[in-house]
């Protein structure tokens, strides 16, 4: 497959992930403070399909489209959604499956697969917690929230549903890596 077309093909593949990233912020359960989505495991998936640069693109053209106004994101959209606690995730995506894309292309087994969907979920949760609780207590005004109930709300009961539905998503990638592989030509 020519170069071109290798480029194609991954234009498309970003294109699509960025649109089941999408729909997975409406497919949401609202907790107090946040909501309960499946933007996860479309990230999962996009990192062990396209690698680290093409999935932190397709997840950063998710976020650029939500920043100039399409209301793609979980609560609307638009330039000051950089305020809410909740954008914090958000830059956790992109960083989170940059690592992940890097760690999986690098050996595609199953065990590499799995450190990379712990070490991208532990990165996303990191900056999106970190970002919540400054948000939450330095510029939203609203009474700030506590480190307790930020942990409960924004990390404890999120991270077990993430955790399954992104093991169901590594299992899921290892049967299509070869598949795309073919695809991108190498």
């Amino acid at each position: 497959m020519t170069k071109a077309k290798n480029r194609t093909v991954m234009i498309c593949m970003c294109a699509l992930f960025s649109a089941l990233i999408a729909a997975g912020a409406f497919i949401k359960i609202p907790i107090p403070y946040i909501s309960v989505t499946l933007q996860v495991f479309f990230i999962v998936l996009a990192a062990m399909l396209l690698g680290g640069k093409y999935s932190a693109a397709s997840v950063g053209v998710y976020v650029l489209l939500g920043l100039i106004g399409i209301p793609i994101f979980t609560e609307g959209g638009g330039f000051f959604y950089v305020l809410k606690p909740t954008f914090g995730y958000l830059i956790g995506f992109i960083i989170g499956a940059y690592v992940m894309g890097k760690i999986a292309n690098a050996n595609s087994s199953l065990k590499r697969l799995f450190l990379a969907d712990i070490v991208g979920i532990l990165i996303i949760y990191a900056i999106g917690v970190v970002y919540f609780y400054a948000a939450s207590n330095l510029w939203v005004g609203e009474g700030g929230i506590s480190v307790k109930d930020c942990l409960l709300y924004c990390f404890i009961l999120l991270f077990p549903k993430d955790l399954a539905l992104s093991i169901i998503a590594v299992f899921i990638s290892k049967r299509l890596i070869p598949i795309v592989r073919k695809y991108q030509g190498e």
